[in-house]
């Protein structure tokens, strides 16, 4: 589960780890008064607003309005996702600004043209930048333990130095029988060229960053940049925060963090009845029973000329009605263009998975190709009850006849 940019700062001021002082609107006129009040007058000349969104690049992210789909201008230029205020009576240009971009959409390198549209802001003060960096902890499943990472290069995707200057990355494997150690926070502050006061400030940070991840039950945290200020401060002077969901049982309050605007319809529809489901951009909907078999039958579709249109594992338990539900929000995907059932009957059975694809097809309108390949505790009976069904399925016996029978959906289009 991912949350926004002011709410990861807010649970790391639970653990001492320093961000800069900011307050969260969600209309223009709040954003106005409360500059003015808590940043303006208090002698504060440098205010940065940043769009809350769950996507990076918000920075290059252009703002488009979302009735006539055109860039915004303000000031004489296309607004931006995050922009920095420094002349003039700032907290009429924040208004402006934000009066520009709220209910607006943002479209990053990471949310694609279709954009995202931004409901909150975030006010916060500048700061003097030495110099910026880039600090993330996450699981590394190779080895099956928390890494550290952090590299000079903040400020940049990762990804992109990951690819161009992997020497660059410093990583430090946390052992969870001791845990993280003091040696390694003094590692990587050597590491990064640090020394005197901004090698203490790194350390502490580190420190309380990885305490927080962990008692938190973070999947990932990603400050980028962490800055060194011109006091030689660190601080986050950005945050990316996601949860493993396996754990929210552990943390209901974190729960109440979720956004789901934010999140993909289908993918929101499909957890109020458990389902594994991921929405892809590609025009083949499958639905699977475990995991491994789902990706094996993604890989079969795109080696049959297709494009994998989601992963949905129905899981071990499927019945009717969870089976109806899933092929429902699977066909909702208007990219769809053929469906593909690869289901093997270990602990569900066949024939009740067939029930569930004739209860569904009873109440959804179909007119694409559905290709069922069905195999293990009662097929048999599954595949009469699909030929008594009237309904125009094209049944695969194997594996093999599966992809041959995708393939022939798109050679004949």
């Amino acid at each position: 589960m991912k949350i926004h940019e002011y709410q990861a700062k807010e649970l790391l001021r639970h653990y001492n780890v320093p961000t800069l002082r900011g307050e969260v609107v969600d209309n223009s006129t709040d954003a106005g008064r409360i500059t003015y009040e808590n940043f303006e007058a208090l002698g504060i000349t440098t205010i940065v607003l940043k769009a809350q969104i769950h996507a990076g690049g918000r920075g290059k992210g252009t703002v488009i309005n979302a009735e006539t789909g055109k860039p915004v201008e303000l000031f004489g230029k296309e607004v931006r996702g995050v922009t920095i205020i420094r002349e003039g009576n700032i907290s009429d240009k924040v208004y402006q600004l934000s009066n520009a971009i709220l209910g607006n959409k943002l479209v990053t390198i990471q949310t694609g043209e279709a954009g995202s549209i931004v409901k909150k802001m975030l006010i916060e003060e500048g700061v003097g930048i030495e110099k910026e960096f880039y600090a993330g902890i996450t699981l590394d499943r190779q080895t099956g333990r928390n890494v550290v990472m952090v590299s000079t290069e903040g400020g940049v995707e990762i990804e992109k130095v990951a690819e161009e200057t992997p020497e660059k990355i410093l990583k430090e494997t946390i052992d969870p029988a001791i845990g993280f150690q003091a040696y390694q926070a003094r590692t990587l502050a050597f590491g990064l060229g640090l020394s005197g006061v901004a090698y203490n400030s790194f350390v502490s940070f580190i420190t309380k960053l990885i305490y927080a991840y962990e008692d938190l039950d973070c999947s990932l945290v990603e400050i980028n940049p962490l800055v060194l200020t011109t006091d030689s401060k660190m601080l986050a002077l950005d945050c990316k925060m996601t949860f493993d969901e396996n754990a929210l049982y552990r943390h209901p309050e974190l729960a109440l963090l979720r956004d789901i605007d934010e999140e993909d319809p289908l993918e929101v529809e499909a957890s109020k009845y458990n389902l594994n489901y991921i929405k892809l951009d590609g025009n083949v909907g499958c639905m699977v029973n475990g995991a491994g078999l789902a990706m094996a039958t993604m890989d079969l579709i795109q080696l049959s000329g297709g494009k994998p249109a989601n992963f949905l594992d129905v899981g071990g338990g499927a019945n009717p009605e969870r089976i109806a539900n899933a092929f429902r929000i699977m066909m909702s995907d208007p990219n769809v263009e053929a469906v593909l059932i690869n289901i093997f009957g270990g602990i569900v059975r066949c024939d009740k998975v067939a029930e569930g694809i004739i209860t569904a097809l009873q109440t959804i309108e179909v007119n694409l190709p559905v290709i069922i390949r069905l195999d293990g505790t009662n097929a048999e009976e599954a595949a009469v009850m699909l030929k008594n069904s009237t309904m125009k399925f094209k049944v695969a016996m194997n594996f093999e006849e599966a992809a041959k029978l995708v393939n022939e959906v798109f050679q004949n289009k």
